[in-house]
């Protein structure tokens, strides 16, 4: 009788023991769920606020290239259309022999105004969206082959696809980013720039065959991270390949959206 008393006891503690460990399993299963859940709209809410932070920061940049795009085209521009409105006057009233001169004059403030106009479009976005990024690819090329910057290469390949006018924007910003680098650092003397659409996505290739640098020492560098960013913004994987004395060589792919595709 006390044996059987002895086993129901330990059945008993057993079944007890057992209870507390499957509730103790439970709760710390559960405890987790919830940990990886918080986390997630950490994550997430974080995720959220850079890019809120990034587009306000893209829509204050956008608006600044606007106006600075409407003073060049409206104030700057209007004072250089008058001075080649003067020097046309003044041209008719002066001696054949200097006549020349004046006209090279008027030739190179007439060159400003309209540098002064390709400029103030490639700054507008609103400009870029209504001429679609080949064309504003093809003006920046078309300035700085006029200006001696650079000879530029334009290529286009597969079927043009009509992209979220935003994410135009952002991408014509990251290509404008590396025009940028290039003029200024890149010692360059030749700009490759290929456009490819494929069914699935754009693939922007850009090479120049300036000085180039070591990547390692650049990784942190403020220009790419910047681009990296704005690829980040619309989807688009970046990547920047460069070599001392070997140039530089950037491939941006934009995958397409569904309504990217109708």
């Amino acid at each position: 009788m006390l044996e059987k008393e002895q086993i129901l006891l330990i059945v008993y503690f057993t079944i007890i023991i057992l209870f507390f460990a499957i509730f103790g399993i439970i709760f710390f299963i559960a405890f987790q769920k919830r940990k990886n859940k918080l986390l997630l709209e950490q994550f997430k809410a974080k995720q959220r606020f850079d890019e809120e932070l990034q587009n306000s920061k893209l829509e204050i940049q956008e608006q600044t290239l606007k106006n600075v795009s409407w003073e060049l085209h409206d104030n700057i521009g209007q004072l250089l259309s008058t001075a080649v409105m003067q020097i046309n006057i003044l041209n008719t009233n002066l001696e054949p022999k200097i006549k020349d001169s004046v006209q090279d004059i008027r030739n190179l403030v007439g060159d400003s105004l309209q540098e002064i106009r390709n400029l103030s479009k490639t700054l507008n976005h609103e400009v870029i969206q209504n001429i679609g990024i080949e064309k504003s690819i093809q003006v920046e090329l078309d300035r700085f082959k006029k200006l001696n910057f650079l000879t530029p290469e334009f290529i286009v390949t597969g079927e043009e696809v009509v992209i979220n006018p935003k994410d135009e924007i952002i991408i014509y910003r990251i290509i404008q980013e590396f025009f940028s680098n290039t003029i200024k650092h890149a010692e360059a003397s030749h700009l490759l720039v290929k456009l490819e659409y494929t069914i699935d996505d754009l693939t922007i290739t850009i090479k120049d065959d300036g000085i180039g640098y070591d990547m390692e020492s650049v990784q942190a560098n403020s220009g790419l991270l910047n681009m990296k960013s704005r690829a980040g913004l619309v989807n688009a994987n970046l990547d920047s390949v460069s070599e001392p004395g070997k140039g530089v060589l950037l491939t941006l792919q934009y995958p397409f959206k569904d309504d990217d595709k109708v």
